[in-house]
């Protein structure tokens, strides 16, 4: 966690009165369209400055959203997506049982010891899958990071579930193996 966001964490009692818990709690008895209501409605109900109000509306959503929540809203108008995400998950899995998959806002983490890969639904019509190999260049379907700047290495963009084929698979594999 980040140290000043730590910080403010440790002193919201004091300058708010109550825990993060407990806010989290009060703002799970409301119901808000936008993270800016549920800031405003810290404000002006409750007295809590800005800075404090919007750490605790960012971290409130982030504990409620389980990683199926997560998972789900990611394609939300990209379902046509959801088979293709199916498929490398059933791949992934199928390497090893020290494998995690870790849903995240916009894109799912697979990780041994570390990250080796990354899921993102980047547009209705396709999936970037994102790999980490070090020293490979490159070559053919397997494309300089993009989007996914230092995170990953790589690029295979995905448009049908055909798409993960013996070559991709074999990236895959090659990804988790340097994973150690």
């Amino acid at each position: 966690m980040d140290k000043a966001l730590q910080t403010m964490i440790e002193n919201m009692p004091k300058k708010t009165g109550k825990e993060l818990e407990e806010w989290i709690q009060i703002l799970s008895k409301e119901s808000f369209e936008k993270h800016s209501m549920a800031v405003n409605y810290l404000k002006t109900e409750h007295g809590v400055t800005h800075g404090f109000a919007n750490t605790i509306v960012t971290l409130s959503k982030e504990k409620t959203d389980t990683p199926d929540d997560l998972l789900l809203n990611q394609y939300i108008g990209k379902e046509l997506l959801k088979p293709i995400y199916e498929v490398l998950l059933s791949v992934i899995q199928n390497l090893g049982e020290d494998i995690v998959i870790t849903p995240k806002k916009a894109s799912v983490s697979v990780i041994r010891k570390k990250q080796f890969a990354l899921i993102r639904p980047a547009t209705k019509t396709r999936i970037d899958l994102g790999l980490k190999l070090k020293g490979i260049y490159v070559q053919g379907r397997l494309e300089d990071s993009g989007p996914f700047g230092t995170m990953c290495s790589h690029r295979i963009q995905l448009k049908h579930t055909s798409d993960v084929d013996t070559e991709v698979i074999e990236w895959i594999s090659k990804a988790y193996e340097a994973s150690v």
